[in-house]
């Protein structure tokens, strides 16, 4: 028997909410209710993946779930917000009850770990394509932006770069490296589940003068920050924190960590005499970084090689209608 959109929802996505989280009411009204403490500001953020575009259609489902939350906790990361609440919208081209289950798992997972509820959203039958609206809180002012890096800022990122670049190009058997299946599965699984760094945007909270996330290939991301700042950047590619497997590539192996897209690490800059405090709060959660140049005057984004400047290819990054 085929579920109901109601049925379906009751059955894989209505769960018992901690009302510690605000919530007057969740699914089952026509809209949901929370409330949002005294001093504290809504953040808003909302991805869509498609099917063949944004993941190959033969993604796991649970993978599909974990990344479609993921890539909204790291937009609530990069502007130091704490994720609370999620809206869903799921188009299907049909109910199958084993898909569905999979990728309740791998949506719950990660929202548990994050301490996200799901409050509401919409389901409607059609082509594979999922919608997440994460909503979270920050104090009054203290939202980080793109647009406060300073001459003399230094330039970090979290995590290591190019693993989702790799991972993406064997899934799509474009690449011949000899590495161990267990290499191989590590790169996949950087691709199908990000890291949202949450913590990590917490700690830079009123320490970071600006931030972005990882999403469309470093270069291209940190480009939106020195634009929306008026000031240039210089990236030293002997400091971006990257696999070995990558250095296997070509000579010019700093060409994918530079412009891979769907890394969701954080990109973000700060005053030098604040670095061993932001330092040691990274440390202290466990989260890796690496300072990989510096805020400039001027306009663009170089990038140098013991010294050298190089050159690199395209720079714009994944463009959604191109």
């Amino acid at each position: 028997m085929a579920l109901s959109e109601f049925d379906l929802i009751k059955h894989f996505f209505k769960r018992g909410l901690d009302q510690r989280n605000g919530i007057e009411l969740g699914i089952g009204d026509d809209a949901a209710v929370v409330n949002v403490p005294a001093g504290q500001s809504l953040v808003m953020s909302m991805d869509t993946l498609v099917a063949g575009v944004h993941f190959p259609l033969d993604t796991p489902p649970d993978a599909i779930a974990y990344k479609a939350l993921a890539v909204n906790l790291s937009d609530m990361a990069a502007m130091g917000a704490q994720p609370g609440w999620m809206l869903l919208g799921l188009t299907l081209p049909d109910a199958d009850e084993s898909w569905l289950a999979a990728f309740s798992r791998g949506l719950s997972c990660l929202a548990d770990e994050h301490g996200v509820a799901l409050i509401g959203g919409d389901t409607t039958h059609g082509p594979l394509t999922i919608t997440i609206q994460v909503n979270g809180l920050l104090p009054h002012g203290q939202a980080l932006q793109r647009s406060g890096a300073q001459v003399g800022d230094l330039i970090y990122v979290t995590g290591q770069l190019g693993d989702a670049g790799l991972g993406l190009k064997f899934v799509e058997n474009n690449i011949d490296l000899d590495i161990s299946p267990q290499r191989r599965d590590y790169f996949i699984q950087r691709l199908h589940r990000p890291t949202p760094r949450v913590n990590a945007g917490l700690a830079l909270r009123e320490l970071a003068t600006a931030a972005i996330d990882v999403s469309d290939g470093l270069l291209a991301d940190l480009g939106h920050l020195v634009e929306a700042s008026g000031v240039a950047a210089t990236v030293n590619v002997e400091h971006l924190p990257i696999a070995d497997e990558l250095r296997m590539l070509s000579d010019e192996w700093w060409t994918l960590p530079l412009t891979a897209g769907d890394e969701y690490e954080l990109c973000f800059t700060l005053a030098a005499d604040k670095q061993m405090m932001v330092e040691k709060k990274l440390q202290e959660i466990g989260c890796p970084y690496s300072c990989i140049g510096r805020i400039e005057a001027g306009t663009g984004i170089k990038v140098k090689q013991a010294g050298e400047t190089v050159k690199i290819g395209s720079t714009k990054g994944y463009q959604h209608f191109d």
